[in-house]
């Protein structure tokens, strides 16, 4: 699928569904279960994908999910993509003040 037919599902620009790929945007969270949808994928799935098969064993352990511990999952992923996006917006502001 293009970013552009994955903005018209997602009912977003294309341009903001951009800058969820490129990890500008931390609005992908509240188009998760979306997300999950469009690409036929459950969110277990997508998380497991994303992190790794070792990391995703790490924080979960799959006999014993239950909502709350899927929520403190999630939790810490969007926790670490926002200090990542902070990180990079660091960068950036210092990569931009030596053009001036």
């Amino acid at each position: 699928m293009s970013q552009e037919q994955i903005a018209d599902f997602l009912h977003i620009s294309q341009s903001a569904y951009a800058r969820m790929e490129r990890g500008e945007s931390t609005s992908w969270a509240i188009h998760f279960n979306k997300i999950c949808e469009v690409f036929e994928i459950n969110p277990e799935e997508l998380v497991k994908k994303e992190l790794g098969n070792v990391t995703y064993g790490e924080l979960m352990n799959t006999e014993r999910i239950t909502d709350i511990t899927m929520l403190g999952v999630y939790r810490k992923i969007i926790r670490k993509y926002e200090l990542q996006i902070k990180d990079l917006k660091t960068i950036i502001k210092h990569l931009n003040k030596g053009k001036n």
